[in-house]
């Protein structure tokens, strides 16, 4: 099992540590290696999930390899034979949870996509009728589908906590032409990854995504449509009564409430069940994604 930090090992800088994902500088590329580490509530705990991290490298890997025909994005490759030699020294620590990418200029937004009224949408929506600032229709429920999926996107700080904005907000910092291209582009990924989902099996409620600069071309960037940066529910269960058990980090964030944690620094210990019951749930999500005909 990895340590709370993956190995500092690696003969290179260590650009960024992130609540998952340590970035390496390789020449001029990043080395990404996704760890076991699991937040929630923007707080690291300190329970490692044994296996998370090849999960979302195989199921970032694969997402950016099928939506190409979207969007460039950054990733080199996921396979370690074609590694540098200096890399596939440390073969047993970054098989299957590290990618060579493209050093991209990152733009400071969660692109979040959002197709059913669930987590803090729902809150927003219950409290003022709006999402993301902008009026709804009433009588929509908890769960259930939004008319249309809706862009609503977060201001990432440096302290690790986004802040969610407005899209006019969003245009007022970056521009309008970059708003509505990152929104663009956002729901054409979210609609190509809600049908290869529904394909599976699986809903994909609500999902986020990352954009940066790579030789002047919008790129795609970071972790795509993994459990940790979507909510997934079972497509046969029904929701009609409020949110169905989701196939994500929900399930941690559903333990931790039953606590009585401040959710401020540390985290408490996650119990065996609860890690089990967590990469149970990120390996079912996998499985059923690559399996073979999932996306036609």
């Amino acid at each position: 099992m990895m340590t709370a930090h993956f190995t500092d090992a690696l003969d290179f800088p260590l650009v960024r540590r992130g609540k998952v994902r340590d970035t390496y500088l390789v020449g001029d590329d990043l080395l990404i290696v996704a760890s076991d580490r699991i937040s929630a509530f923007d707080v690291i705990l300190p329970t490692m999930i044994e296996g998370k991290g090849q999960v979302l490298t195989a199921l970032s890997t694969y997402w950016l390899e099928r939506t190409q025909h979207l969007i460039p994005n950054h990733l080199i490759t996921a396979d370690l034979r074609c590694f540098p030699t200096s890399l596939r020294t440390q073969a047993d620590a970054l098989a299957g949870r590290s990618m060579l990418v493209q050093r991209a200029d990152r733009i400071d937004v969660e692109c979040v996509v959002r197709g059913f009224l669930a987590g803090s949408g729902w809150r927003e929506y219950e409290a003022t009728g709006c999402l993301a600032e902008e009026p709804l229709p009433t009588g929509i429920g908890r769960g259930d589908p939004l008319p249309t999926p809706r862009f609503t996107p977060a201001w990432k700080l440096d302290d690790g906590h986004d802040q969610a904005i407005s899209r006019r907000t969003l245009a007022e910092r970056i521009g309008d032409p970059l708003a509505a291209r990152l929104e663009t582009v956002s729901l054409e990924l979210y609609r190509f990854g809600a049908q290869v989902a529904a394909a599976a099996g699986l809903i994909l409620v609500d999902t986020k995504f990352e954009f940066g600069w790579v030789e002047g071309n919008l790129t795609l960037i970071d972790e795509v449509l993994t459990p940790d940066s979507s909510r997934f529910w079972d497509g046969a269960t029904s929701h009609h009564s409020g949110e169905p058990a989701s196939f994500d980090k929900q399930f941690v964030r559903d333990w931790l409430e039953t606590t009585g944690w401040n959710k401020v620094p540390p985290g408490p210990a996650l119990p065996t069940a609860i890690v089990e019951g967590t990469i149970s749930r990120y390996r079912d999500v996998a499985q059923r994604l690559l399996a073979t005909g999932a996306v036609q």
